[in-house]
């Protein structure tokens, strides 16, 4: 798997440089950096830009680029044991998810069910500024066998909905999980049944909808904050 651009590459090579094989640079540094960089111990490779844009597929590199090894998913059964997850429940735009994986890590909640056959988790690191790798993220493909478990585990499931009950002034279970739909479709009607509340956000002006992770980040903080 091949990660690029400076922030994200400094993050990993500080925080997980085992996980690191090769390292690819395609600008000079100044010494600092550079002595931070062969203390991972990775083989380093020099090469132009025209290649490192090939190795970043058109990405905005900055001259930084390492490969590392494959995103190591958690069992769903570890996410089981927390008291306040996140289920994105068929979201697809990348740069969305990576952006509730940031928001979900800063503010506190304690992992990432996503339900999907696969992630293109290359995307997802790069949107999340290395947060994915803070938090912990299990891949499912049964939703609805996935909240019935958190049922079964004692969790109440709030859906996000049109229409929804506004989340100010609710109050929330000892073992919460919030689940988000697809950013165009939303939630399944099947899913929804299977949550015990519906949850929205009182907007003004006539506006009747945010991106999901806009959404996502003022209900995570209100679930945090209540």
């Amino acid at each position: 798997m091949i990660i690029y651009g400076k922030q994200l590459f400094l993050h990993i090579i500080k925080h997980y440089k085992k996980s690191v094989k090769t390292i690819y640079l395609a600008k000079e540094c100044d010494k600092a950096t550079f002595s931070q960089i062969a203390s991972v111990g990775a083989p380093i490779k020099r090469m132009d830009n025209q290649k490192a844009q090939a190795l970043a597929r058109g990405g905005n590199h900055q001259g930084f680029l390492a490969e590392v090894e494959e995103f190591g998913f958690k069992q769903f059964d570890e996410l089981k044991k927390r008291n306040f997850i996140t289920v994105l429940y068929g979201l697809s735009d990348i740069g969305n998810i990576g952006a509730i994986i940031r928001t979900a890590h800063a503010l506190g909640c304690e992992g990432i069910v996503v339900v999907a056959k696969s992630l293109a988790m290359e995307g997802v690191i790069r949107a999340s500024s290395g947060a994915a790798y803070e938090i912990d993220i299990a891949l499912v493909e049964d939703g609805l066998s996935a909240l019935n478990e958190l049922k079964q585990c004692g969790f109440k499931l709030y859906a996000t909905a049109s229409g929804g009950k506004n989340v100010n002034g609710m109050k929330f279970g000892p073992k919460t999980a919030l689940v988000m739909g697809s950013e165009g479709e939303g939630m399944p009607k099947k899913a929804i049944l299977k949550c015990d509340e519906c949850v929205g956000i009182k907007m003004k002006n006539g506006w009747d909808s945010l991106n999901v992770s806009a959404a996502f980040a003022i209900i995570c903080d209100r679930i945090i904050n209540e």
